[in-house]
């Protein structure tokens, strides 16, 4: 098992919407998720900075072709286009990336 962090900006007219939609998030978004091998997610919000954290567990062996085919999957694609806008990319992730990398630096069971 890996554990991923990373972070992302949220709008400020933004926050009530992403908190409702994320409430309920779709059950085929759901699935796609755990298809592809990914568990104990969590997105918190630190506010008044709105970012985002998101922080999950890979039970996977590929990690590559895993986020292929979360990728891929339509109704994740569909869901993105909703989540996206209301999303503010750091400045300082690296190439390619939407939501920015954090390495974990610490961690204890």
């Amino acid at each position: 098992m890996q554990r991923y962090g990373s972070v992302i900006g949220l709008s400020e007219e933004a926050k009530t919407e992403y908190k409702r939609i994320h409430a309920a998030v779709w059950p085929d978004v759901l699935a796609q998720i755990a298809r592809s091998n990914i568990r104990n997610y969590s997105i918190f919000l630190k506010e008044p900075e709105n970012l985002l954290f998101a922080y999950f567990e890979y039970h996977g062996t590929d990690y590559a072709a895993d986020m292929a085919a979360m990728a891929a999957d339509q109704r994740t694609q569909d869901w993105w286009a909703v989540c996206m806008p209301m999303q503010r990319p750091l400045e300082t992730r690296k190439d390619g990336e939407w939501w920015a990398d954090m390495p974990e630096v610490f961690h204890v069971d």
